[in-house]
C-alpha cells in the first residue's frame, strides 16, 4: 500500500503565493484551447426538451391568480356619457360656428417670409397682428386675367402706401389636381418681381376666407441689392 501525500493546509492567499513561489505544488497547465469545443445544432426537438428540462419542479400559477393580456378597463358608464357628451359638443360647435378650427393646422395652409424677415413674422400675419387696408378678389378668375389684376393691385397698394393686404384666390376645390390659381399667387410673390415688396405672406383666418385667401405684408420700399449685401455682412459678423 503506498504511503498517502501529506495534504496542504493553507490558512491565506499569502500562504498559498508562497507554496507557488517556492513551487512546492505544482498546478495543471492547461489551456481552453486544449480542450475541444463541440458544436451543438439546436433543433426544435431539442430546444424543447431543454425547455422542459429548465422548466422542471415548475409549478404553473393558478388562472385566478394572474392578469391576461387583453385587459381592458371598463371607465364608470357616467364618465362615458359626459366624455361623450364633451366630443359632440366640441363636434357641433364646429361644424355650426367653426369653433376650435384652426386653419394652421390644415395641409392647405401656406406662409412665408420675404429676405431677412424671421418666421415669426408670418405666423403674426396669420394670427391677425397686423391689419389689413385692402383687398383684391381672384377667385374664379382665368391664370392671366388674375395675374393682370394682381400685379394691377400690388401697384396700387405700394403706391398708396398700404402694407397689409388680403387676397381672395380661392381654394381650388373645383380643381382636378391642385390649386392652380392659389399655387400662382404664391408663385407671384416668391419668384416674379414683387416679391421685393414682400415682408411675410400667410393664409388666413377663417373669418377671412382661411385657406382660400392669403395675407400679405408689403414693404415701405423694395429690397435693393445693396441692402441684401449689408444684411449678408452683417449676418456674418453675428
Amino acid at each position: 500500500m503506498k504511503p498517502r501525500k501529506p495534504s496542504i493546509i493553507c490558512n491565506s492567499f499569502e500562504d498559498l503565493k508562497t507554496l507557488l513561489k517556492t513551487q512546492s505544488i505544482s498546478l495543471p497547465n492547461r489551456r481552453h484551447s486544449d480542450v475541444p469545443i463541440r458544436e451543438i445544432e439546436l433543433t426544435p426537438e431539442l430546444e424543447e426538451k431543454l425547455f422542459k428540462t429548465a422548466m422542471e419542479g415548475v409549478t404553473p400559477i393558478p388562472k385566478d391568480k394572474y392578469i391576461g393580456k387583453n385587459l381592458q378597463i371598463e371607465l364608470p358608464e357616467g364618465s362615458r356619457e359626459k366624455e361623450d357628451a364633451e366630443v359632440l359638443r366640441k363636434l357641433t360647435e364646429l361644424i355650426r360656428y367653426g369653433t376650435g378650427f384652426r386653419v394652421s393646422d390644415t395641409p392647405e395652409y401656406i406662409e412665408g417670409t420675404g429676405y431677412n424677415v424671421p418666421p415669426s413674422i408670418a405666423k403674426r400675419l396669420h394670427r391677425g397682428d397686423f391689419s389689413i387696408q385692402a383687398h383684391v378678389d381672384l377667385h374664379g378668375l382665368g391664370v392671366d386675367d388674375a395675374k393682370g389684376i394682381f400685379e394691377e393691385f400690388l401697384d396700387w397698394a405700394v403706391t398708396t402706401g398700404k402694407r397689409g393686404v388680403l387676397i381672395v384666390h380661392g381654394r381650388g376645390l373645383s380643381s382636378p389636381a391642385e390649386p392652380i390659381l392659389k399655387n400662382k399667387v404664391k408663385e407671384w410673390l416668391t419668384r416674379g418681381p414683387w416679391r421685393k415688396w414682400v415682408v411675410a405672406y400667410a393664409s388666413a383666418r377663417r373669418c377671412d376666407g382661411g385657406a382660400g385667401a392669403t395675407y400679405l405684408l408689403l414693404r415701405q420700399r423694395p429690397v435693393s441689392k445693396r441692402l441684401k449685401v449689408r444684411g449678408t455682412k452683417a449676418t456674418r459678423k453675428s
